[in-house]
């Protein structure tokens, strides 16, 4: 009786995967190739500099890092790619200062651009409206910002 059962299992088995193949006893059967479904969600760009340079990137970085005691703000390394960590620490700090940057998420979407703008108009930069779009003028502006000190850099 076990000889049987293991015999059917071995069988049950087979079949499936020679189904899964396509064949059994050299029939042949049509298998769908798997569909790729859309994407219904963006993905999130890992590093996104809004036209930064890497020392450029590398001046914001340290510029926000330092902008607060005891590490609140941090973009992770000086390393001039402003990937999640970076933006995360730069959304505490809009947020902190009421420029309403949205979630502290890493995302670099309308929310934070927003807040980014409201930030370098109120410092004085023209960024061509308040509308969380990056465009020209606010790129032109974070990176006139980022190269404000003497030196040409926050580090």
């Amino acid at each position: 009786m076990a000889s049987r059962m293991l015999t059917r299992a071995l069988l049950t088995t087979f079949t499936a995967a020679a189904l899964s193949l396509g064949t059994v006893a050299g029939a042949t059967a049509a298998v769908a190739a798997p569909t790729q479904q859309p994407s219904s969600s963006a993905t999130i760009q890992a590093v996104n500099n809004l036209g930064l340079s890497i020392s450029e990137g590398k001046s914001v970085q340290c510029y926000v890092r330092d902008a607060a005691p005891r590490g609140r703000y941090n973009p992770g390394a000086i390393d001039g790619q402003l990937g999640t960590s970076s933006w995360k620490a730069w959304q505490l700090f809009l947020n902190d200062r009421d420029y309403n940057a949205g979630a502290v998420d890493g995302a670099v979407g309308p929310n934070t651009i927003r807040g980014l703008q409201r930030f370098l108009v109120d410092i004085g930069y023209d960024t061509g409206g308040i509308d969380g779009v990056a465009g020209t003028k606010t790129k032109a502006a974070w990176k006139a910002f980022s190269r404000l000190p003497n030196d040409g850099s926050w580090c």
